[in-house]
């Protein structure tokens, strides 16, 4: 029997979001958010901690937020495979007035709209071919499930589009804890034939 996909988001990193900056600044500030690891003292979930112990295989994106969050459920107990495969779907700085000043949050609002509409900077990875990336990245996992579970720390917006990609796949979300918070996780098995 095939083992389970539970797809991890990382848990709260270090830089905050309560500022006020422009596009430009947004751009600069998403650049130090990839830059930053986890806020100190959070302890992962236990449900989750059990399911990667019991896990065949970890992966996680190369990003800090991320590959510390694989580390800190695994607490040493076996490797974690990090993969630029696995980073946010792009969140390129809009084309806004220099005056406007929005918190980071909000950015990433218009910035996911902007992008889901076709724009991005010179060399930034377009939808389709996130979406293709997204395909490759559940091909992935799903071969690992031979040996057992898989689990993959990686990214909200990124997570979601692989949850819209699974049934497609031959997957189905049994399990969905902590909506699209930090630490929150979608369990997937194998649909039945």
């Amino acid at each position: 029997m095939a083992g389970r996909i539970i797809t991890v988001r990382h848990g709260k990193p270090a830089l905050s979001r309560g500022v006020l900056i422009s596009a430009k600044g947004y751009g600069d500030w998403w650049d130090e958010y990839d830059e930053s690891g986890l806020h100190p003292g959070q302890t992962p979930p236990p449900t989750l901690t059990n399911l990667a112990k019991n896990a065949a295989a970890v992966f996680s994106s190369i990003m800090p937020r991320a590959h510390e969050t694989a580390l800190a459920l695994v607490n040493g107990q076996k490797p974690v495979e990090a993969s630029d495969m696995f980073v946010e779907a792009p969140l390129p700085p809009p084309p806004w007035p220099g005056w406007m000043k929005l918190s980071p949050r909000l950015w990433g609002v218009i910035s996911r709209i902007y992008w889901l509409n076709g724009y991005g900077l010179p060399g930034t990875e377009q939808r389709e071919a996130t979406w293709a990336r997204v395909d490759d990245i559940i091909a992935r996992l799903a071969a690992h499930t031979a040996d057992g579970d898989v689990v993959l720390c990686a990214h909200g917006y990124l997570n979601w589009m692989i949850s819209r990609r699974m049934a497609e796949h031959g997957w189905s979300c049994v399990d969905h804890r902590g909506g699209n918070k930090y630490w929150s996780w979608r369990l997937y098995q194998p649909v039945a034939a």
